[in-house]
């Protein structure tokens, strides 16, 4: 089964939380834990996927169907990233706040940070300066100073420039850090071994759905083909066309992305495959109350659990794209 065709949640509530800035942000896509290399010995035999705006959680059953013991590395991979991104923090974007459970106890892992500039690798040449990759050397985001750099040598500061790893100006770090967490798991002959790990997304935001579908969009070269991404319904697009068409009222929405074809590292299908989209309590910066709808892709029925959980379902899932939720946020007084 794969992610084809759209599915909408249509879902009422009132907001009680402020959420907005005011310019949009791209979601940074993380994913699920990867095996090095290929391992057809090793079966997903169940993922539950559980997203909101606030957590990524991913619980799986891993099962080894071979008559021996396999000992591989896992791994969590991170987007690569840079420090001058203006709308995360260095911790965000490097999932700072990632946890793993294996058999149900806490369990340790190993960070790995790798230095880049333009397809070049300087891992080597920062680790011998103590300068710290994945914190840009402790930068600070605000001005970019970086402790690690500040106390090196002129000698030292020199090389990093001539080398591009500094802005000469303001000696601002300019390498891009690829980053994953790993530890090496033993998988036992005919056994099954539950893992869990949990991280806060980098969640997207568009500034408004005027952008997309308003007056002003359509000069700007905008036709609404950005929210063909969510798969959204014919009922729900037609509210939001209203929306972007008023003078009064506008509709901000935020998006997940979540990277399902990491699963396909291991041996497919995954047997038991289940997303669980928590609907998040959002509300429109002004006064009103709020109406929220999520929209996303899937090839099947969505079941409502519980007022703000709704679940897809799939067995012998084999991802064949990637995972995108939009959270909507429609001012009541619209209606």
């Amino acid at each position: 089964m794969n992610l084809k065709a759209a599915s909408l949640l249509a879902l009422t509530m009132l907001a009680i939380i402020p959420l907005y800035a005011d310019d949009g942000a791209a979601s940074i896509a993380a994913g699920g834990l990867v095996v090095m290399g290929h391992e057809p010995r090793i079966v997903m035999a169940r993922e539950v996927l559980q997203i909101s705006t606030r957590k990524v959680i991913v619980d799986y059953d891993f099962r080894n169907d071979s008559d021996k013991d396999i000992t591989t590395e896992v791994a969590f991979p991170i987007p690569d990233y840079e420090l001058d991104n203006e709308n995360y923090t260095i911790k965000e974007q490097g999932f700072d706040d990632f946890k793993l459970w294996i058999d149900g106890n806490p369990a340790q892992f190993q960070t790995e940070a790798r230095a880049f500039l333009k397809n070049k690798e300087f891992t080597q040449l920062l680790r011998s300066m103590n300068v710290d990759i994945a914190s840009f050397g402790h930068a600070n985001t605000t001005d970019y100073l970086s402790p690690d750099i500040k106390r090196l040598t002129p000698a030292q500061r020199m090389q990093l420039e001539e080398a591009g790893l500094l802005d000469h100006n303001y000696r601002k770090p300019n390498w891009q850090v690829q980053k994953k967490y790993y530890w090496k798991q033993t998988f036992p002959a005919h056994k099954s071994v539950h893992i869990k790990h949990i991280y806060s997304p980098c969640v997207g935001s568009e500034n408004t759905i005027k952008y997309e579908l308003g007056p002003e969009a359509e000069a700007d070269g905008n036709n609404g083909e950005w929210l063909k991404s969510f798969c959204m319904d014919s009922r729900l697009f037609a509210t939001l066309q209203k929306i972007a068409n008023s003078k009064d009222n506008d509709a901000p929405y935020l998006y997940v992305d979540f990277i399902l074809t990491t699963a396909n590292t291991w041996k497919t299908p995954i047997e038991d495959f289940t997303l669980i989209v928590e609907r998040p309590h959002l509300k429109f910066p002004t006064q009103h109350s709020s109406v929220n709808y999520v929209s996303f892709c899937w090839d099947g029925p969505i079941e409502k659990i519980d007022p703000d959980h709704f679940l897809a379902h799939a067995v012998n899932f084999v991802p064949q794209k990637e995972l995108r939720i939009g959270f909507f946020v429609v001012d009541k007084s619209a209606f």
